[in-house]
């Protein structure tokens, strides 16, 4: 089925009623029913599909099964599924309560925080709820208050009736009055701080629990001025943006939406009944039903009459993505905008003899130190993406092996994504510094591109049609890994002749030392007008030749880049390889000879490259 109807997760909170089972049709057998989780994969209250071959399943099955393109490309940046949607009965006043936002929130509770919107369904006479503080107060006045049981004389109750909408950004003080019915629009948590409850007990006997100070540590206590900014949308803003649709039955009897790759569509139907029509299959709909359609459905038609919620996902604006290289020795953190540049950074050193565990920890709270240095909420990052030298598993997010830093089967997304509440993504480093001079540097005119790194060891990336290229299988090319001399030097990696052994920094330091009996720099080597050095320079030019023109003949690139510290040598190492490239590579001139340059980003290749795997 093109449109999936859903059912709900149900709650019995104690101050809920009996409207959402005997006027919106929800099956319950429960005496009360305070809530009904419409659109969820949460695991607290999932929704569970109706109709069609996934019928039984929950929502976050059917996605799993799917793939997260039913989504839309809009949702890429959410670590998990957006959003959850609600109708609440309010036959008694809820407690007052406030949620954190969405650092506070990962970093305590395991889950993000809470930014939601209300739409008045129906309000009794003199119905009210409370939305902030009527005045500023000071934090010692808010505690003062709550242990003195004289908060309300505070807050800002504000009349409602039906079709009014209120924004409630995270922070904000609030509670929903008696005898108002809900539907609420939110990011995907249950985490929620009670200040205050009249001093009811629960189903136990018991007072319910309130939670005092989490909710002093997150409280907005400057008054919220509500405005009409999401115009001409009911709400928006980056979590989720809400229309309303309307049909009448009489001058309007039909309407036409469109669903597109960007994101799916959620349609809550709080008044009406009739038919939707989507990709040629016709699905009833009546008042309390939630309809879920895919990102690409298409065109879809609504006939009969209808008062609906629509929730979709817009793009994230002026997004920044966090951007992490890490290094045996030092780790580079920057803040990458959408014109791929770096607009801060920071550099620490990776320590990596410690537990990797603390090294990610470190990483992550450096993190948001420097977005919070910057002035940039957390909210405004779609992503973080890490360079990690070694082995990597980028669909799974772990590091397999890595020497440089004593890792093994770290999974490192998951564990990065308990400080950072965003997707995070991972690749090799040197993957990432060719993705990023692509991106923005010497390859950025280019598709198809090697990069060859010669540092410590000899880093490559390969990246065809603008994307890492990894095969089949894990940690995608080890280009300093070929054998280019049988039985020769032996290679850091156990194996003897790779080209890591002849060309790295180490490799030519040591050929140097040989030849002139005293150790010297790679500008020392290359500059050096004495004979027995000159024959390592020509050596060691020969051989990364001979590796590049195997790599030419097997991905036939656009462009080769040379990046680390020997690139620095410019054009004396740049011209004696394009003469051997053209000398060597399969078919000559007729079979095209990629260009040679050297890389231009330097340190920032590696945060640029991993910021560009979001």
């Amino acid at each position: 089925m093109s449109v999936l109807k859903l059912s709900p997760g149900c709650k019995d909170y104690l101050w809920g009623g009996r409207r959402l089972i005997e006027e919106y049709g929800k099956q319950y057998t429960g005496d009360v029913l305070a809530e009904t989780w419409e659109l969820s994969c949460h695991p607290d209250g999932p929704s569970v599909i109706c109709n069609g071959e996934y019928a039984g399943c929950t929502l976050a099955e059917y996605i799993e099964e799917e793939g997260r393109a039913v989504l839309g490309t809009h949702c890429r940046r959410f670590r998990d599924f957006p959003i959850l949607i609600k109708f609440i009965d309010a036959k008694d006043n809820l407690s007052i309560q406030v949620h954190p936002d969405n650092r506070y929130a990962l970093k305590n509770e395991g889950q993000y925080g809470k930014t939601e919107m209300w739409y008045v369904m129906d309000a009794g006479k003199d119905a009210f709820l409370y939305y902030g503080f009527q005045k500023e107060i000071s934090r010692q006045e808010f505690e003062r208050r709550i242990q003195e049981d004289t908060l309300l004389e505070v807050l800002n109750a504000v009349p409602v009736q039906k079709g009014d909408v209120l924004f409630i950004e995270s922070g904000t003080i609030h509670a929903i009055g008696k005898n108002i019915l809900i539907a609420e629009i939110q990011q995907n948590s249950n985490v929620t701080y009670r200040v205050y409850d009249y001093g009811r007990v629960g189903k136990d006997g018991k007072k319910r629990d309130l939670h005092i100070e989490k909710a002093l540590a997150v409280t907005n206590r400057i008054p919220i001025m509500k405005d009409n900014s999401s115009y001409p949308h009911v709400a928006d803003c980056d979590y989720f943006t809400v229309d309303k649709l309307n049909l009448d039955g009489k001058v309007m009897q039909e309407l036409t939406g469109e669903v597109q790759e960007e994101s799916f569509a959620s349609i809550l139907v709080l008044d009406g009944e009739g038919t939707i029509t989507c990709q040629g299959e016709t699905l009833e709909y009546k008042k309390g039903d939630s309809l879920f359609l895919s990102a690409g459905s298409g065109k879809y038609t609504m006939k009969g009459t209808c008062d609906a919620l629509l929730t979709t996902i817009r793009e994230k604006a002026a997004q920044v993505r966090i951007g992490i290289d890490i290094g045996g020795t030092d780790t580079k953190i920057g803040l990458v905008d959408i014109h791929q540049k770096v607009i801060a950074y920071e550099t620490i050193k990776t320590r990596a003899a410690r537990p990797a565990e603390e090294v990610i920890r470190e990483i992550g709270e450096k993190a948001l130190s420097l977005l919070e240095r910057q002035q940039i909420p957390v909210d405004q990052c779609v992503g973080a993406g890490i360079g990690v030298p070694g082995t990597v598993d980028r669909k799974r997010g772990i590091v397999r092996y890595s020497n440089n830093i004593r890792w093994e089967d770290v999974p490192l997304a998951r564990k990065m994504g308990q400080y950072l509440p965003i997707p995070v993504y991972t690749a090799n480093d040197a993957d990432c510094a060719a993705l990023g001079e692509v991106a923005a540097g010497a390859g950025r005119d280019c598709q198809d591109v090697v990069m060859i790194t010669l540092g410590t060891g000899v880093g490559g990336g390969v990246i065809l049609d603008g994307t890492v290229y990894e095969g089949k299988s894990i940690g995608g090319s080890e280009l300093g890994h070929m054998v280019i001399a049988e039985n020769g030097e032996r290679c850091t990696c156990g194996r003897r002749g790779c080209l890591e052994a002849y060309v790295s920094v180490p490799a030519l330091i040591r050929a140097a030392e040989r030849a002139a009996g005293r150790e010297m720099t790679p500008e020392e080597i290359f500059s050096s007008d004495e004979e027995e050095v000159q024959k390592v320079v020509d050596d060691y030019i020969r051989r990364l030749g001979i590796g590049i023109v195997n790599i030419v003949n097997i991905f036939r690139p656009q462009l080769v880049l040379l990046g680390g510290g020997i690139s620095g040598q410019g054009a004396a190492l740049v011209k004696p390889l394009e003469e051997i490239i053209r000398q060597g590579c399969f078919g000559g001139e007729k079979g095209g000879i990629p260009e040679v340059k050297s890389a231009l980003l330097g340190d920032q290749a590696g945060m640029i490259g991993a910021a560009s795997l979001i």
